[in-house]
């Protein structure tokens, strides 16, 4: 609409300039004048508001597609996550959490150039359809193109995940309070730098190789679409020298092939652009298919108030995914009400797995567990791990407060400051927070807010505490006391 409003004032000029003029060719000019200017306006507005609701939607987008997939990470089993074809799938689905409502405002330039381009098209096929034909063979080419490069560049991305879980790995590693220490005392500076060096250096020679190739065809392309463009100009030229069209037709004409040129480009392009964001997709889409292997009953029990008759262990055995090793097995044996059991093993000898096992986090690969003389699967989850008090050597140093580090034993209670503090005295981790700047409200670690960094001990003070937050009737404590000095441990 703006090129034949711009070749309406041309001819306008031209005709002003060769013939006397009335007052209405006058007014006419500036009605054309002001026409044009509101279509700008108008046109400039409608590329705003679609920046604007692609940064709004970007936003919102990024925020709800991680929310959900936290959310279906949380249903998932824990032995999943031990598995490195599942960390893979992962990666790729929260790349895909960024960036893609770009989705979107493509479609709404599609639209929108769809429009302009109907327009053009019209103008073009009243004075010539050669064009249209002339404008295709131009542009097919590189739209075929642009397609096979997106899906080899797809493909390489999928390939390289492994790889780039590890450079982000080696990132951490290279550059972390939690890593320092031994970073400093081994020397491994050089190590994990060269390593990273390494892949990276990989990295850039795969993608430099695909880039170069994209650019050579790009360019062959490019002066097919030039050929085209110009061998229409020429065509307009000359039909303007023999005086078959006006001047302003020839600027109408031209800056029309030339920006539908730009506009089919641009169509094409971002349909392309499209399809290869709909191939990402199918990466988060994928990690959705991923289903929880631990089965939950239909009728599901609640658990027992009070346990009765304990838990019974008849021939347990789990063995890992992919793994061909058992981490236990021809476990028998029965855990009372009230009884205190203490289990001595090796290191590996499967003691932490048996206390996953109690808590649902694996079920047994042969055997089962039974509660009160029913199967352990027959209860609800939920139900199950209240009533478990689990804390596992390898605890969480959550960068949070105090207060908030001991909660999260039982979250639903953490606007509950009498029984924190309860729990933190059955652990001594009241002495720690009388000691602490601000108390329980004092954040913990050096990520955020003027943090303060515990001993292990102390570390381990607070992650007892999380186990007396619930009133539960099984209560397992995987090395308690492992980090805690001599008087600590006593009491």
């Amino acid at each position: 609409a703006l090129l034949y409003v711009g070749k309406l004032i041309v001819d306008q000029v031209v005709l002003l300039n060769h013939n006397a003029s009335s007052q209405n060719d006058h007014h006419y000019l500036w009605q054309l004048v002001a026409a044009e200017f509101g279509l700008a306006l108008l046109t400039d507005a409608l590329n705003r508001l679609i920046n604007l609701l692609d940064s709004l939607l970007g936003d919102q987008f990024s925020n709800h597609t991680s929310i959900r997939l936290m959310r279906h990470a949380a249903t998932l089993d824990l032995d999943q996550f031990e598995d490195s074809v599942f960390y893979d799938k992962l990666e790729r689905a929260r790349q895909q959490t960024v960036g893609r409502t770009v989705l979107l405002s493509q479609v709404m330039s599609q639209v929108q150039d769809v429009i302009s381009m109907a327009f053009l098209i019209t103008g073009l096929i009243a004075f010539s359809p050669w064009l249209i034909l002339l404008l295709l063979i131009s542009i097919i080419p590189a739209f075929l193109g642009e397609s096979y490069f997106n899906n080899q560049n797809y493909a390489l991305t999928r390939s390289q995940t492994p790889e780039r879980r590890e450079l982000d790995y080696l990132r951490y590693l290279g550059a972390s309070d939690e890593t320092a220490k031994e970073i400093k005392l081994f020397n491994l500076a050089d190590f994990v730098i060269n390593r990273f060096k390494t892949l990276s250096d990989k990295f850039y020679a795969d993608n430099t190789k695909l880039a170069i190739k994209r650019s050579a065809w790009g360019t062959f392309f490019s002066v097919l679409g030039s050929i085209g463009y110009y061998s229409a100009y020429v065509f307009i030229l000359i039909k303007t020298v023999n005086g078959q069209i006006t001047v302003g037709s020839l600027t109408f004409l031209a800056g029309s092939f030339r920006q539908l040129r730009s506009l089919m480009e641009g169509i094409l392009t971002r349909f392309a652009a499209v399809s290869q964001g709909a191939i990402y997709l199918v990466d988060f889409l994928e990690f959705f298919e991923i289903k929880p292997k631990i089965a939950v009953a239909a009728k599901p029990l609640p658990f027992p108030n009070p346990v009765k008759q304990g838990f019974t262990f008849e021939d347990v055995g789990f063995q890992y995914h992919n793994s061909e090793n058992w981490a236990n097995r021809h476990l028998n044996f029965t855990l009372h009400p009230a009884e205190k059991l203490a289990l001595v093993g090796e290191n590996g000898a499967g003691k932490t797995t048996l206390v996953k096992l109690l808590a649902r986090l694996y079920d047994p690969t042969e055997g089962r567990i039974l509660l009160d003389g029913i199967d352990l699967k027959q209860y609800k989850i939920e139900d199950l791990r209240f009533n478990i008090g689990v804390i596992f050597q390898d605890y969480i140093r959550y960068q949070m407060t105090l207060s908030q580090n001991i909660a999260v034993g039982n979250i639903a209670e953490i606007s509950n400051s009498s029984l924190i503090k309860k729990a933190a005295h059955e652990s001594l981790a009241d002495v720690l927070a009388e000691k602490l700047p601000g108390q329980y409200n004092q954040w913990l670690g050096r990520k955020f807010n003027d943090g303060v960094e515990l001993s292990g001990g102390e570390w381990q003070k607070v992650a007892l505490a999380r186990a007396y937050m619930k009133d539960s009737q099984l209560l397992i404590l995987d090395e308690p006391t492992a980090a805690l000095d001599a008087r600590a441990e006593y009491e």
